[in-house]
């Protein structure tokens, strides 16, 4: 009898030590997830201004198709990975950021060509257009980092003690983070042929 009033002694204790830290989680994880959606808005507004940005490029130059393909293929498979929220994993994450890393290279590789065309650069919808997407890419920033800060705020609080005790046993795990891409450290190349 003494051994089985220890154990239930002992487990409510586990629980009115860590009961609290249930509800706090979960608020955790939701603000993950809303940071999540914003991320996934702000590369949709990029994707949505890519085929009007390609439009007036193909309008205003007798453009390299390759370079424009490049960017509408990048659109393509960005835009075809999703993550569902409630499984925001690393390797998850890093699929995710993996395409729209192509697509930001694509888009960088295009802007940076433009550079050769004089009337395209004058045309007022390219500007218009351009500043939209230099706009937009600050945005993807600005909700990675909120997003990144919302992960460690939860990560820390699922692997705290006694916190780490209700994470386990409602299951509650680890998120994700966006990293930098590999090799961003370095400038990319550019050659005009």
């Amino acid at each position: 009898m003494k051994k089985l009033l220890s154990v239930i002694l002992i487990a409510v204790a586990a629980m009115s030590l860590s009961s609290c830290s249930y509800n706090s989680m979960v608020k955790l994880d939701e603000t993950v997830k809303a940071k999540w959606g914003t991320v996934q808005s702000d590369y949709q507004r990029r994707s949505d201004l890519i085929p009007n940005l390609v439009n007036t490029v193909k309008g205003a130059a007798n453009f390299e198709k390759s370079t424009l393909t490049a960017v509408i293929e990048a659109r393509a498979k960005a835009t075809s990975v999703q993550v569902d929220p409630t499984k925001l994993t690393p390797e998850s994450i890093k699929a995710f950021q993996s395409s729209q890393g192509e697509l930001s290279s694509a888009i960088g590789r295009l802007l940076v060509v433009t550079e050769k065309y004089p009337d395209l650069k004058a045309n007022e919808n390219f500007r218009d257009l351009s500043v939209q997407l230099e706009g937009t890419e600050n945005r993807i920033n600005v909700s990675r980092k909120d997003f990144n800060d919302a992960v460690m705020e939860y990560n820390s609080k699922i692997r705290s003690f006694p916190a780490n005790i209700t994470a386990k046993m409602f299951g509650f795990s680890e998120k994700g983070y966006f990293t930098a891409e590999p090799g961003s450290e370095k400038a990319p190349k550019v050659e005009f042929n």
